[in-house]
């Protein structure tokens, strides 16, 4: 399984270059960062670092050959959006990612981060920032699509397994504010708009399936 890259509509098998080895000096920066960043941090509802959600990612988007800055993005797809701090703000983390590991790897989390305000500064409604996020990814580079791709496929499987391990599965539903429906909807929604935008890349089967299977659940 390799993480093509596009060619006009078609994803074609990217140059042995650009392929990623799994694991290099600015991975393991980046998981220090994300590290440093998420710290203290646990997965909603559990007491998971929430460093194994980017990892996990990483893991995804490295299973399916992506290259180095694709799996980077992914480690510090959610920097932005939830380590802003009094120590740090949003502009601050944008610079030290952009200086620390490039403009394209900024770029590709700016894509994939949830945006708080409108470009008037007016504070999006939780709905209104869904769907900011999904019509920004018509503007997205196909590294972020990955990422995208990547971070709902572990999110989604993630909360089907934890519905099957438990006798009390409605427990997990409660750590969403939407609950059960309006949690499977969001994960349909993020796989129908990758399909919309053209984004047929390998991972899709298998969010397809997740998604399916937290339908039937």
């Amino acid at each position: 399984m390799l993480c093509l890259e596009r060619s006009g509509s078609l994803y074609v098998m990217p140059s042995t270059a650009a392929k990623t080895v799994g694991y290099s000096d600015r991975i393991n920066h980046a998981l220090a960062f994300a590290a440093k960043h998420h710290d203290q941090q646990v997965r909603k509802g559990t007491r998971l670092p929430y460093l194994t959600h980017p990892a996990n990612v990483a893991i995804i988007l490295t299973g399916y050959g992506c290259d180095e800055t694709t799996v980077v993005a992914g480690i510090l797809h959610d920097v932005i959006e939830d380590c802003v701090t009094k120590d740090y703000t949003a502009e601050m983390l944008e610079q030290r990612i952009a200086s620390k590991f490039g403009a394209d790897v900024l770029e590709t989390v700016l894509a994939v981060t949830h945006r708080r305000h409108n470009d008037e500064g007016d504070e999006f409604s939780p709905e209104e920032q869904k769907q900011d996020y999904l019509r920004r990814l018509q503007d997205a580079n196909d590294r972020a699509l990955w990422v995208c791709a990547a971070d709902k496929l572990h999110n989604a499987n993630s909360i089907h397994t934890d519905v099957q391990r438990t006798i009390q599965p409605e427990n997990v539903w409660a750590r969403f504010k939407v609950g059960k429906t309006g949690t499977i909807r969001w994960y349909r929604s993020v796989y129908d708009r990758l399909c919309e935008l053209g984004f047929d890349a390998p991972i899709m089967s298998e969010l397809e399936r997740t998604v399916k299977a937290l339908e039937q659940l």
